[in-house]
């Protein structure tokens, strides 16, 4: 039997419909995908849809339903919401960086913290940080060893010529926000190591090549190359 021509417009209204409409998520939490899916049966059948243009809506109407079934992503850093913790056990990692270990003991995505990130570094001897700046607050404390801050200004176009600030054992420095800054072992035997806190965190870094490299040519790196494990991959939306 001739069920008549299927018509644009009645075709265009039918697909915008929202896999989030009220009566289909309570058909859904209720009966399962199914029953929403005869119910978008029952909307196009009748003289205005061809048996080819139903079955093409009740398709992406199963496919909508399997994506919504499937298990979201979850972040793959090591989570402990434990009162105490040994930080001999946490995770530790280069994460790329030359001669730089990294752990972060309270960390806003690895632990929710909300206010401040504390981390815990160590620099071998000839090793350091990338130049960066960032619109925290970042205090350091240093544990053992020595070595050598240096901080430029973010008022010129361009860091330029740093200042180079000794730093030691039982020593503490904070630095001003969105001043561009790097922290080197200078010593030749012992290890520099030192607490960080930060502010507002997780950190927006922006990475310098060299002193030369103007502000704004900076690279926003985030998630810094600690936090990428610990937000979930994305979804693929196709």
């Amino acid at each position: 039997m001739d069920r008549g021509p299927i018509y644009p417009h009645r075709l265009a209204s039918i697909q915008i419909l929202d896999w989030a409409d009220p009566e289909c998520v309570c058909w859904t939490k209720k009966f399962g995908p199914h029953r929403c899916i005869r119910t978008w049966e029952r909307m196009v059948r009748g003289p205005h849809f061809a048996g080819a243009g139903r079955a093409l809506l009740l398709a992406a109407a199963f496919l909508a339903a399997a994506a919504s079934f499937l298990p979201v992503a979850e972040p793959s850093c090591p989570r402990d919401d434990s009162v105490v913790k040994d930080i001999s056990q946490m995770q530790q990692s280069s994460y790329g960086i030359d001669g730089f270990s990294h752990i972060t003991v309270a960390g806003a995505l690895a632990h929710g913290m909300k206010e401040v990130e504390v981390w815990l570094q160590t620099i071998v001897p000839g090793g350091g940080t990338p130049i960066h700046r960032h619109s925290c607050e970042e205090v350091f404390i240093v544990l053992k060893g020595k070595g050598t801050l240096l901080l430029a200004s973010s008022t010129l176009k361009y860091p330029g010529q740093p200042q180079e600030i000794p730093v030691f054992q039982n020593s503490t420095f904070s630095i001003p926000v969105n001043d561009p800054h790097q922290v080197l072992n200078s010593d030749k035997h012992e290890d520099l190591q030192v607490l960080v806190i930060i502010s507002r965190p997780p950190a927006k870094i922006f990475l310098y090549d060299d002193w030369s490299v103007p502000h704004t040519a900076a690279k926003l790196k985030f998630p810094f190359v600690w936090d990428e494990d610990c937000l979930p991959a994305p979804k693929d939306e196709l």
